[in-house]
Formats: C-alpha cells, sequence, structure tokens
C-alpha cells in the first residue's frame, strides 16, 4: 500500500467498525411495543429497577411496568394500534409484546396488578385468538378484538 491509499483505507475501516457497532447496538436495544399518548398526575415508568417519569411521546417496552399515582392518568398506544387507558393508582406491567406488521402476527400480554384499565384492542387481537391477554390477581381475560374496562382492587 503506498501513503496515498493508506488514509483512505484507514477512513474506510472506521466506517467499517462504526457500522459494525451501530448494527450491535440496534440489535441489543428491545424493539418499542407503543408510545405514551396521554399523561395527567403522577405516572412513572419502571423499566430495568430505575423509576422514570412518564412523559407524551416517550416509548414503552416489553417488561416496563406502568405506575400511576392517585391523581395519575396515562393513556399508551401500542404498535399494534391497540389503546390502553390506565386510571389513578394503577400498576400495569408489559409482560410480552411481539408484533409483525405485515402479517398482524404477534403476542400481547399484560399484567393489572391493581386499579383500572381500559381497552380497545388492535391488530393483534383481531387477527389472532388468544393473543392478546389481560392477567389480574384473580383470573387472565382472553381478549378477542373488541374494548373492555377491568379493574383490580375496586377502590370506591
Amino acid at each position: 500500500m503506498n501513503q496515498r491509499t493508506r488514509p483512505r483505507y484507514r477512513v474506510f475501516r472506521w466506517l467499517l467498525l462504526g457500522v459494525a457497532f451501530a448494527a450491535f447496538g440496534a440489535a441489543a436495544d428491545p424493539e418499542v411495543a407503543g408510545i405514551i399518548k396521554s399523561v395527567e398526575g403522577s405516572v412513572t415508568i419502571t423499566r430495568a429497577d430505575a423509576s422514570l417519569p412518564a412523559q407524551v411521546g416517550m416509548p414503552v417496552y416489553q417488561a416496563d411496568r406502568v405506575i400511576t399515582g392517585a391523581d395519575g392518568s396515562a393513556g399508551i398506544t401500542f404498535e399494534d394500534n391497540s389503546l390502553l387507558s390506565l386510571g389513578p393508582s394503577t400498576n400495569l406491567n408489559i409482560d410480552r409484546f411481539a408484533f409483525d406488521t405485515t402479517t398482524y402476527d404477534g403476542a400481547f400480554e399484560i399484567t393489572l396488578g391493581k386499579g383500572k384499565l381500559a381497552v380497545i384492542s388492535g391488530k393483534i387481537a383481531k387477527h389472532q385468538q388468544d393473543a392478546m391477554k389481560v392477567r389480574t390477581p384473580a383470573s387472565i381475560l382472553g381478549v378477542r378484538g373488541t374494548e373492555f374496562v377491568v379493574e383490580v382492587g375496586g377502590a370506591k
């Protein structure tokens, strides 16, 4: 290699390394399950042992926990167009979310530990029976393309 081609080779090598690191980083980053569309009062997201204040436009991921305070409520739109509305004093875990935008196949599993949850199911539940499940401490609901409300801990 002569003196003129050496700098080009060096630049090419750094570009190649940059692409490799970018690809590795993208593969390690979990896919976004949904987006916070509305927040009122106290709402936090627990992710990997960190508690983050929820903000409009913030992504939510599989394994996130969304917690609303006594004055809080939140709306989340998921990638399959499912709409979730959380009332005050709610604790919701996003256990599993996988969605293929081409075939509409997927799985959507959440656990409502306490509080109130209103749902308008999206493409996953409409395309695949029993692909959407809502767990509570006392039951498991299999969703088949509908709208519903679930309340746990019935504070009146």
